[in-house]
């Protein structure tokens, strides 16, 4: 059975899961949770580290275990990694045991948010601007397919201003209560 107060954000890395999800949580008066936080604070590295360490499929095994463990978790909103849907049965399980929202960004609005922080990206870091967009573009095409199957889709490109952002989560409130 679904757990209605059970949400997970899902989406490409930048497209607002973490700033989404604390507020989400908090008008729905729900537990906040950031997988990749959780990763970090359990092995006592972040993402980068234990990405460069360890590479990227023993990495998407450590994420699978954080699902496993969280996935029981209940009243809470859980913003995912971006690669996490795409790997495993994960979006299937996601969507078995909770709410799955999508946040849909272009790939230019994804390009113009990931290049200031691209530094703490590990699979954009040593990307140029042009290599950045590119990257993005042929990883999304096999990404959305994963992103795709999320229980609500929600354009997310218009949430640079406070006045969007209270609007789009409010709108946001709106579809997940129907």
């Amino acid at each position: 059975m679904i757990d209605k107060r059970k949400f997970f954000l899902i989406g490409y890395m930048g497209s607002g899961k973490t700033t989404v999800g604390k507020h989400l949580a908090k008008k729905l008066n729900l537990q906040f949770i950031d997988m990749d936080l959780f990763i970090e604070n359990r092995y006592h590295k972040n993402i980068s580290d234990i990405f460069k360490e360890k590479g990227e499929s023993a990495f998407r095994e450590i994420e699978r275990k954080a699902l496993l463990e969280i996935i029981d978790f209940e009243n809470v909103v859980i913003s995912t990694g971006g690669g996490l849907p795409c790997f495993f049965d994960n979006i299937d399980m996601m969507n078995q045991s909770g709410i799955t929202i999508y946040l849909k960004v272009s790939i230019e609005e994804l390009e113009k948010r990931l290049r200031t922080g691209k530094q703490k990206r590990p699979l954009i870091k040593d990307k140029n601007q042009g290599e950045i967009k590119d990257f993005i573009a042929a990883n999304l095409a096999k990404r959305e397919e994963f992103y795709n199957k999320a229980t609500f889709i929600f354009e997310s490109d218009d949430l640079s201003s406070s006045e969007n952002f209270k609007t789009k989560i409010d709108r946001l409130i709106e579809i997940i209560r129907t």
